[in-house]
């Protein structure tokens, strides 16, 4: 198969963008694909979250050209994640200076597709954009880039207002810039059935966006302490309900 690109966004922060980009990408890997997780987050969390630590990898890839002493170069900044199949473009802070330079520059917003194909070339089964809750710039670029965007959400009053703004991004860029890729779907995060809030939440999101909706991935204590242990949810506890739901994820993914 040829590389296919997916991109984690949404506007709002905090909503599980880079556990949803970490967690479907290591189960990817377990299904036997090849993945390569690329952090367009300034804060480097993708990393952090593998056990590996944030570097500039990002930077180059963004504001470099296409030479092949430029890709070799790119390439150097490609690290193994510890897990077979899984490898990580990491970012950090320097990812918004390249930000600043791509809109100096008014880069085209094809840009960042253009960049990435470098790897296309015996390259992985997929590409994985863990992206940071920013407008414009970088973010409008991956999802222009990919072919396939998972728009996480949690299950708290006002996160529709967050994918509604995420969608009609997507819906300009395929009216406006010729963006030929399409919303994977909606995923709610943090839901927990015992509270009234995450259950109106989904039912909100149901009757706006029924049709996108995924099935959602519960409140979990062990995700929230993944990170701090470098650890994805699988070899926390492969058995436990967020592990199966992340692996429905990843499952749900292979038929497109």
């Amino acid at each position: 198969m040829s590389t296919k690109i997916i991109c984690i966004a949404n506007q709002k922060g905090g909503v599980g963008k880079t556990t949803t980009a970490v967690s479907l990408a290591h189960g990817l890997v377990l299904k036997g694909k090849r993945v390569l997780l690329i952090d367009l987050d300034p804060q480097g969390q993708s990393a952090t979250a593998l056990g590996r630590s944030p570097e500039p990898g990002v930077f180059y890839l963004l504001t470099m050209g296409m030479t092949q002493q430029e890709t070799s170069f790119i390439n150097s900044w490609v690290r193994f994640s510890g897990r077979e199949g899984l490898h990580i473009l990491p970012g950090d802070q320097q990812t918004m200076a390249a930000q600043t330079v791509l809109n100096a520059q008014d880069r085209p917003v094809s840009a960042i597709r253009q960049t990435v194909s470098r790897f296309f070339k015996d390259g992985p089964d997929y590409i994985l954009f863990d992206t940071a809750p920013s407008v414009g710039g970088i973010q409008e670029r991956a999802v222009w880039a990919s072919d396939l965007v998972i728009v996480p959400t949690a299950t708290e009053f006002l996160s529709a207002d967050g994918v509604g703004k995420v969608l009609g991004m997507m819906s300009i860029l395929q009216s406006k810039k010729n963006w030929r890729g399409n919303l994977l779907g909606i995923l709610p995060t943090f839901y927990d059935e015992q509270t009234r809030e995450s259950k109106a939440t989904i039912e909100d999101l149901k009757a706006r966006f029924a049709s996108s909706l995924l099935p959602p991935i519960h409140r979990s204590t062990l995700l929230r302490e993944c990170a701090a242990q470098g650890q994805t949810i699988f070899e926390m506890d492969e058995l436990c309900r967020a592990a199966k739901e992340y692996q429905a994820l990843a499952q749900f993914v292979l038929k497109y």
